[in-house]
């Protein structure tokens, strides 16, 4: 062990590959929706998650923002929409 408390196996294993949906995800229908998915996915980006595009050919952009709202045009990020609230007042 070293000064992490890791084998050389542990620090030779490559990290994890990111959670790509195996189908692309439908765009979201509202612009609303589609800044926050962005914004969440532009956040996990700074703190330093891996790219989801998988292309060394074509021109990215270099902003977190830019990149997150790229991977959220092409489907390859996956978000849920939480059910509304019930209104209070409201009678069964």
């Amino acid at each position: 062990m070293d000064e992490t408390g890791q084998t050389p196996e542990q620090q030779q294993a490559e990290p994890p590959a990111p959670l790509i949906p195996a189908e692309p995800v439908p765009p979201p229908d509202s612009r609303f929706l589609f800044v926050d998915v962005a914004a969440l996915r532009a956040k996990q980006l700074r703190r330093g998650a891996r790219l989801r595009i998988l292309s060394d050919t074509e021109h990215l952009p270099k902003k977190a923002e830019r990149l997150a709202m790229e991977e959220v045009k092409r489907g390859l990020v996956s978000y849920d929409v939480p059910p509304p609230p019930p209104v209070s007042g409201e009678t069964e």
